[in-house]
């Protein structure tokens, strides 16, 4: 553990008054009020959208960067915006595709002391910027059509964690879900058969919630199929 790591460690842990305690929960209450309004505010206006989670480590001219430019694209043209974590990697490649193709590009970006910054790509009245990632991934839920999740890290495994559970717990509409490539994502996928299934942590009927494809067509396919299966159009 760094010296800087251990010293916060040490201060979070040490007693505080009931003034001190009221007054830092109170402004941080205020704080995320602020987000979340701001938030509300911006996106409850975009129209029909789709988030593409995936690394921020991921560069450019990589498979994984063109096949989420790609999918951003196809998506763009099928009628839907796209929403990212605004960063670098797959997120960049995800709002360059919709940028490229004409349509809207969104960016939820995450105040952090490294790896991330807003990319160039996203419309500029689209960009949002947060401190809270409880915050953020609210606004990936509530104004999101469908979940497209390419290869990533914690974060990525978090965000689609989240929409699972979400759609699990009937918290959250069932909207489709898509895990892309499946060499990267199948090891979990044989887990989650394999012993979290095994062992009745989860219900069968759970491992259809997501859907695992290889291609940016397939991914496309399963989203708008998804629509036109239940008559329905990409619109609020």
């Amino acid at each position: 553990m760094q010296e800087k790591d251990l010293a916060a460690l040490k201060e979070s842990i040490q007693p505080k008054t009931w003034s001190e305690t009221i007054s830092y929960d109170t402004w941080e209450i205020l704080k995320v009020i602020s987000e979340m309004v701001e938030g509300f505010e911006k996106l409850s206006r975009i129209g029909p959208c789709v988030s593409i989670f995936g690394s921020a480590r991921i560069k450019e001219g990589q498979p994984y960067y063109k096949l989420a430019e790609e999918i951003a694209y196809l998506m763009t043209k099928a009628g839907f915006g796209i929403i990212t974590g605004g960063g670098p990697g797959i997120m960049e490649a995800a709002n360059k595709g919709a940028h490229f193709a004409g349509g809207k590009s969104v960016g939820l970006n995450i105040n952090l002391p490294f790896e991330q910054s807003p990319n160039p790509f996203i419309d500029p009245n689209k960009l949002l910027n947060f401190n809270f990632f409880y915050v953020r991934k609210t606004m990936f839920m509530r104004y999101s059509m469908g979940f497209i999740a390419l290869p990533g890290g914690f974060g990525t495994l978090d965000e689609l964690t989240e929409a699972i559970t979400l759609i699990q717990t009937h918290k959250l509409v069932n909207f489709p879900i898509v895990l892309v490539s499946r060499p990267y994502w199948q090891g979990m996928i044989d887990w989650i058969t394999n012993v979290v299934l095994a062992e009745q942590n989860i219900s069968a009927t759970d491992l259809e919630i997501f859907k695992v494809v290889d291609t940016a067509q397939e991914a496309v396919d399963y989203i708008t199929d998804f629509y036109k299966t239940y008559a329905l159009k990409p619109n609020f």
